[in-house]
């Protein structure tokens, strides 16, 4: 089987991590992109299950990582999960992909044998 071959441009689009830090939309933006009401937006905000980038703000605005849970919480829901145990299922796998991104980023700074 032929080894995949990633392309420069792809890289560099996976690897923007400055642009994906410093995506900061509106609550309607937010809407619009996961197709999730702003009304439930409003409500997981109350709760505690998502954050606005600047809780002392007058606007909802939100990260990357918010857009990002907000869809997998969504998801969970229709496959029939409560909001609690959706939202303690998407932070126990944030959790556990920076823990993975983390081991890898020291095994990645260990000197080769």
């Amino acid at each position: 089987m032929k080894k995949k071959e990633i392309n420069k441009t792809d890289i560099e689009i996976l690897m923007d991590v400055e642009f994906l830090v410093s995506v900061i939309v509106a609550i309607g933006e937010v809407a619009n992109i996961t197709g999730v009401p702003q009304r439930k937006i409003r409500y997981w905000d109350e709760k505690g299950i998502i954050e606005p980038v600047d809780k002392t703000s007058t606007y909802r605005q939100y990260n990357y990582l918010n857009i990002k849970k907000v869809v997998f919480i969504q998801e969970l829901l229709e496959e029939g999960y409560t909001l609690e145990a959706a939202a303690k299922k998407v932070n126990e796998r944030h959790e556990k992909i920076a823990e993975v991104f983390k081991r890898a980023s020291a095994l990645k700074d260990q000197p080769s044998k």
